[in-house]
Order: C-alpha cells, then structure tokens, then sequence
C-alpha cells in the first residue's frame, strides 16, 4: 500500500513532514529549559510534578505502566525541534505530523543504532506520549490551561519481515508553536549530549537559557534552584550534588561556581568559559 503522506488529528489535516539527516545544529525550546517538565531520575518517577511560581502553573503526570518522561526522553524533543527550525529556515513546509528512521534519531542525539538502543528509543516515545502537562505557560489568560502530552501519536512502520522502516509521530500543538518562535528557541552545543546525570543535563538547559552569552554570567539561589527543578531529592541531597558538578566542571562553555550571600544563602553562578577552555572540552570529548 502507498504511505499516507496526510494524517487528520482532533480535525486538523497534518501533512507529513520527512526529516531530514546531516549536519544540523542542535535547538532546544525555552520553555524546556526553563521549567521543570521531566524527571531528572533513570529510575522510573510516577509522582507528579506540581510547580507553581508566581503567574507560572505547571503539573506533569505520569502513568504507573511507563513512569514520568525524564530529560534524556526530551532529546527526542531536541531532535524534532531541531529538525522544523533547520527545515523553516530553508524555505521548507514544516508540520508536526513527523517521519524518520530510527538511525536518524539514534545518531543526531549521539547513540548508536544497535537493537537495544531502538527498543530504549521506543519506551522513550511511549513515555512522551503517557505523560501528560497541564500549564498555564504561553496561554492568553490566567485562568486559562494547556493540557497535552509530549508526543500526541507516536507509531513505527515494519517491513514484511518485522525490520524497522521508520517512525512517524505527532507533536502537539503548544510544543510545535513554541519551536516555530524564534524568540523561543536556543541553539546548544552538541556535546549537550554527552551529559550522563539528569541533573547536570537540566543545570546545562537552564543556564544556557539564563546565562546565555553574557559576559557576566547569572546565578541563581540553590534553594530557589531546588525547587525549579521538580527534582525528587531532598534539599541537602541536591546541594551535594551540585557541589559534585561544580568539582567536575562538565558543561561545555560554561564555568559553575560556588558562593555564600551576606545573608547566609548558598548561591550557583555561572559564566560562559573562555574560547581555549570551551574548545579543549570539545577536544576531550572526541579524543578516543
């Protein structure tokens, strides 16, 4: 049977979108990076998320079959991304009715396609789609709510003999208009990638959206930190934890450090590390 290249969803006629591989530059949404929307945990979270700070409202739940999306799942969310600005950018149709292969996926979040990667790459997906956010982020009034999930349809098609052929999804709505904003969307590095612990992945995504490229850098309470991230850890537990990452120094382009305010408050600061520290990171990264 030809491939249907047109899908209706809730009344919309979504034209599929091929994407595309090669060398295309990582970009991650804002609102991701500001938020606390995934488990920072490998382990499986069903708690739900309940944040609230000043007029921002999130809850992100999670079922009891596939637990919480966590911030690796959410490189699926960078590639897609990724893939609509590079595609918009060069005068192409866009949709978030998306098709590609599961290499394509596997190799810009830096993975290899072996057979375990593609079954951790599918339970990512059912993640996405299961767990559900309600917000009130980017929504014209304050008594107004967005509720979704990361991934609306999500299926894989097979050949005759069972073998992958590829994967087709849909992004909900509130994702894909947040990623066609260009005030809305950052590029990262892509040694992003490389991150192993979930809390040091969330710390990269928020001072990257917070620090940017300023000279001077940002910095942030640890307590108010703690609470930003929806991590499940006690206080003391993640102060320790970042304590460890700013021994380690892991994220590419930016140095963390530690202070005390007059006040008594531990506080993270971070500023984008000089050109030579930021290159020899990306060397180490390569070297074998």
């Amino acid at each position: 049977m030809p491939r249907a290249t047109h899908r209706t969803y809730q009344g919309q006629q979504l034209e599929l979108f091929q994407a595309r591989g090669g060398d295309i530059a990582a970009r991650d949404a804002q609102d991701l990076m500001s938020w606390p929307f995934f488990s920072l945990a490998k382990s499986r979270r069903v708690r739900p998320i309940d944040f609230k700070m000043g007029d921002i409202t999130i809850r992100v739940e999670a079922t009891a079959e596939h637990g919480m999306a966590t911030i690796w799942d959410a490189d699926i969310l960078i590639w897609a991304a990724s893939q609509i600005v590079e595609a918009r950018d060069k005068g192409l149709r866009t949709s978030r009715f998306m098709s590609a292969t599961p290499y394509e996926i596997l190799t810009f979040i830096n993975r290899d396609d072996s057979a375990r990667s593609y079954e951790r790459l599918k339970a990512a997906l059912d993640r996405l789609q299961s767990t559900t956010i309600v917000t009130s982020i980017r929504q014209p009034s304050e008594r107004r709510r967005h509720r979704f999930s990361w991934i609306a349809e999500w299926k894989e098609r097979l050949d005759d003999k069972g073998q992958a052929l590829g994967i087709e999804m849909i992004l909900p709505d509130w994702f894909y208009a947040g990623v066609l904003d260009d005030a809305l969307i950052l590029t990262i590095d892509e040694a992003y990638f490389d991150l192993t612990g979930g809390l040091e992945r969330w710390l990269y995504r928020l001072v990257r959206k917070h620090g940017g490229r300023q000279t001077w850098g940002w910095s942030f309470d640890l307590e108010h930190l703690h609470l930003k991230s929806g991590s499940l850890s006690p206080f003391r537990r993640f102060r320790f934890e970042v304590r460890a990452i700013v021994a380690r120094q892991p994220l590419v382009g930016y140095r963390l450090a530690l202070s005390i305010d007059l006040d008594g408050r531990e506080r993270l600061t971070f500023r984008p590390a000089p050109p030579e520290r930021a290159a020899s990171k990306r060397m180490q990264r390569v070297a074998p």
